[in-house]
């Protein structure tokens, strides 16, 4: 029996997002727990779809000891703040430090943390871990999909694996899978690594692995792994291009018992991503156009017509209370339709004050600054409320229980439009959202979900029709619509997009203006 350390420290990091992430955000409780430690940690994360309750069964499964240290995580938002992340790494270490007879560690984390004063968040954190422990004890680690995978994060973990799906459904079974690499590292299991950084920029919604061409690259690495006995785990990383840092974009990390089958499978499935380099490519709709189309599709009698507004999703860090949806539903006399879920909770407690049936007007969302956004300025009747208290019934957010604060729906007086309001920025994810406060999804003709691609685990199998449209928001679909500073050279901005060369200069700056 082993006896193995467990903690995380969980962000995506959007770094074009102004308001920074901090402490509060991690000890606040909402779609996931608030900050545990201890005898704390099992409870809280027992059941739910999260990497570290995946490791914790299957580590437990195993008959092996779990000594828990400490795991938070937030909400994707701007920069992690230096108290923020100097408090939570220091509970993990001094948990850590407390231990006695350790024989591994795991760490659950995502790969795309960005510090004020820490480029590489990741990076530092298992620096840190292994200089507490040493170089003969294990330490391995789950990641997103989404990671952007530094070399020191190669360098100082035995292992890193990678969900494999987006939606991440596989995130307990990720933690699953970590935990049996871990074991056989324990049980003296050979261990060499390869690590390719592949130089172009994914676009978060081409990281879909319902569709392709991601489909096929996780299928490929699947045949790869199960192919070569000499290879133990790969994982291949869409990357999140909305963090301006060096190691920003896609990587594939394979293990293997040598050194030659690992450097054999990471460079045939980076060969296999750069061939499909232009199949990454992604359009969108106009919100005008978007919302057109969904008018005119939302008769067919097979289902909601879903709009994702992906510029806004929750789960990359927008803000959740862009209006530009709403406004062109109600401009457009859309008819049966619903907005999910704008995030207002001076609006949400104003619902509450007036009670189901209330009627009172309001500037809804639109306070977060975002370029092209305003309130929306309307009259609404209360047609329910809910506390916030909300189940995950979707594979995304399978057992989760949320503590979301006020939530209600209201009606836009004189439309069709309803919208559900907010009082914690939450991806509209789940299903249990609308159940909530006693709504079915699939009895609207129209469904506007704050989301990019998380929505279509439990959503697209009602869905008649799914159209993803670009309102304004902190999250541009198309990374080279962004001013990267720190991004390493040589980048492309997407899919056979320009190739980044180093910051852009005043003259630069002037130039474009001057253009415009």
């Amino acid at each position: 029996m082993a006896r193995i350390a467990v903690g995380g420290f969980v962000h995506e990091t959007n770094t074009f997002v102004p308001q920074p992430t901090d402490l509060d955000a991690f000890t606040t409780p909402g779609a996931w727990p608030g900050m545990v430690s201890g005898a704390e940690l099992e409870p809280a994360v027992r059941g739910r779809n999260l990497p570290v309750a995946g490791f914790l069964a299957e580590t437990e499964a195993q008959g092996h000891e779990v000594l828990p240290l400490t795991w938070a995580a937030a909400p994707p938002g701007g920069l992690v703040t230096a108290d923020a992340f100097a408090t939570i790494l220091n509970h993990i270490l001094e948990g850590l430090s407390e231990q006695v007879g350790i024989d591994g560690v795991y760490l659950d984390l995502h790969g795309a943390m960005v510090t004020e004063r820490h480029g590489d968040g990741e990076g530092l954190i298992l620096q840190q871990v292994r200089a507490l422990i040493g170089n003969d004890l294990p330490l391995v680690a789950s990641l997103d999909l989404h990671a952007n995978v530094s070399a020191a994060m190669v360098e100082h973990a035995d292992g890193l694996i990678a969900y494999r799906t987006y939606p991440h459904v596989d995130m307990a079974d990720t933690g699953a899978r970590t935990a049996r690499f871990l074991d056989r590292l324990w049980r003296g299991e050979r261990r060499e690594t390869a690590f390719t950084q592949i130089p172009f920029l994914i676009p978060v919604l081409s990281g879909h692995t319902g569709a392709e061409p991601a489909k096929s690259v996780y299928e490929r690495l699947a045949a790869l792994e199960t192919a070569d006995d000499d290879l133990t785990a790969l994982s291949f990383t869409c990357g999140f291009p909305l963090a301006d840092v060096p190691d920003a974009g896609p990587a594939v990390v394979a293990h293997a018992h040598t050194a030659e089958a690992a450097e054999r499978a990471a460079g045939q499935l980076a060969a296999d991503v750069g061939e499909r380099e232009s199949a990454f490519a992604q359009s969108v709709l106009s919100v005008r156009d978007g919302v057109a189309a969904a008018i005119d599709r939302a008769d067919s009698g097979q289902g909601p017509v879903v709009l994702a507004d992906t510029q806004d999703n929750p789960g990359a860090g927008g803000s959740g209370d862009t209006t530009g949806v709403l406004r062109e539903l109600v401009d457009q006399n859309a008819a049966d339709a619903i907005v999910a879920v704008l995030i207002d909770p001076d609006a949400a407690a104003t619902a509450h004050n007036h009670g189901s049936g209330g009627r009172f007007t309001v500037a809804l969302g639109g306070r977060s600054g975002v370029a092209g956004d305003t309130p929306f300025e309307a009259e609404v009747i209360v047609e329910g409320l809910g506390d916030g208290r909300v189940t995950g019934i979707g594979p995304f957010y399978a057992g989760a229980r949320m503590a979301l604060g006020p939530m209600a729906v209201v009606r836009i007086a004189g439309s069709g439009v309803r919208v559900i309001l907010g009082s914690s920025r939450i991806q509209a994810a789940d299903r249990g959202l609308f159940q909530h406060l006693g709504l079915d999804p699939a009895a609207f003709g129209i469904v506007a979900l704050k989301s990019s691609v998380h929505f279509r685990a439990d959503f697209e199998p009602l869905a008649a029709h799914v159209l993803v449209i670009a309102a304004p928001g902190l999250n541009p679909a198309d990374p080279a619509r962004l001013t990267y500073r720190h991004l390493r050279s040589g980048v492309r901005l997407g899919p056979d997009g320009p190739t980044y060369l180093g910051a852009p200069t005043a003259r630069d700056r002037d130039a474009r203006r001057g253009q415009a």
